[in-house]
Parts: structure tokens; C-alpha cells; sequence
């Protein structure tokens, strides 16, 4: 695994994993903005897009996701140098009130009109303000282990986390200094 760096200031940076084409973030991007993926997503996860969110018609889903992801994309990317990654990321865990070493983040869209985004960008927060983009999901369920799909990015936060404390890179100099050994 390797990682790009998304922000020049080096607040903001994603894994790309052995085999992939692209970093987690670029390639959520794409899935997320693509119809044929979405519509594939969404057949697949009718059921849970009807019992959660009461949404009946894909052609919805697909829309509100582009949108979502428009959005999300902008949020990430577009912001300032001197902008605060902490107020987009937030604990994994919802009752988690404390800081911990290389902590499981989440981002989403919030007020959100008609329903809420199920939209995730999944990261590990190296410091205040500096995370590492690890892959994300569309949640359709209250809980990420009731899916496939969203365990497999639990899994993925997990071995990145155990990658980056191997490598001792568990602040971003220690991130910097790893890879600029390699």
C-alpha cells in the first residue's frame, strides 16, 4: 500500500492499495458518479434503500447520490489551505468522546434536504487536522457491520491503522518521514 497525497499542505492524504488503479478517494469518486455502477449498487441493495430510507425509485438513489457526491467532493477538495479537516471528519463511533491513536473518522453530507446522505468517506486521523483517506460506502443500514460492503471498509480502516503503527508513522511527520524513506 502507498499514499497520495490529496492536499498540497499534507493534511489530506489516501491509500492506494496494492493492485488499484487509483487512490481510495478517486476511485469512490468515480464509482459514486457512475450510473451503471449505481444502478448496479442500488439493485443489488433495493431492500435496504426501501426499509431505511423509504426510496422505492433507482433512478432517485442515482440522482441523489451524484448530487451527494458532487457535493462531498467539494467539501474535500475544494477547501483552503488554512481549512479545518476536523469539522468535516468526525469519530467513527458516534459515542466515542475521547481522542485516541490513529482514530477511525467519517465523513458526510450533513443537512442534507429530503433524507440523509448515505455518502461515507472513511478515513484515519493521524493528528488534529490530518487524516488518511482509507475508501468509503454507501450506508444504506444503522450499522456498518450489517453489510458486506461496509464491513469490508471496517476491515480496510483496521489494516491501515495496523500498517501505519508497524511503519511507526502514527503523527503526520512520522507519515512524511516513512515515506520519504521509500
Amino acid at each position: 500500500m502507498t499514499f497520495d497525497k490529496i492536499l498540497s499542505n499534507d493534511t489530506l492524504w489516501a491509500v492506494r492499495y496494492e493492485g488499484a488503479e487509483d487512490n481510495a478517494l478517486q476511485t469512490l469518486f468515480d464509482q459514486w458518479n457512475n450510473p451503471e455502477w449505481l444502478v448496479d449498487f442500488f439493485l443489488a441493495n433495493m431492500a435496504d434503500l426501501e426499509s431505511f430510507f423509504k426510496i422505492t425509485d433507482i433512478n432517485q438513489a442515482i440522482y441523489d447520490t451524484i448530487d451527494d457526491s458532487h457535493r462531498i467532493q467539494c467539501l474535500i477538495l475544494d477547501i483552503s489551505p488554512e481549512a479545518d479537516l476536523d469539522k468535516i471528519f468526525r469519530p467513527l463511533e458516534n459515542s466515542r468522546t475521547s481522542e485516541m491513536l490513529l482514530s477511525k473518522e467519517k465523513a458526510r453530507i450533513r443537512n442534507r434536504q429530503q433524507h440523509a446522505s448515505w455518502l461515507r468517506i472513511y478515513a484515519i486521523k493521524l493528528e488534529p487536522g490530518c487524516y488518511i483517506i482509507t475508501g468509503g460506502a454507501i450506508k444504506l443500514t444503522r450499522t456498518m457491520e450489517e453489510r458486506e460492503h461496509t464491513l469490508q471498509e471496517l476491515r480496510k480502516m483496521e489494516q491501515v491503522r495496523d500498517y501505519l503503527i508497524s511503519n511507526q508513522a502514527i503523527d503526520a511527520e512520522g507519515l512524511v518521514d516513512f515515506l520519504s524513506e521509500q
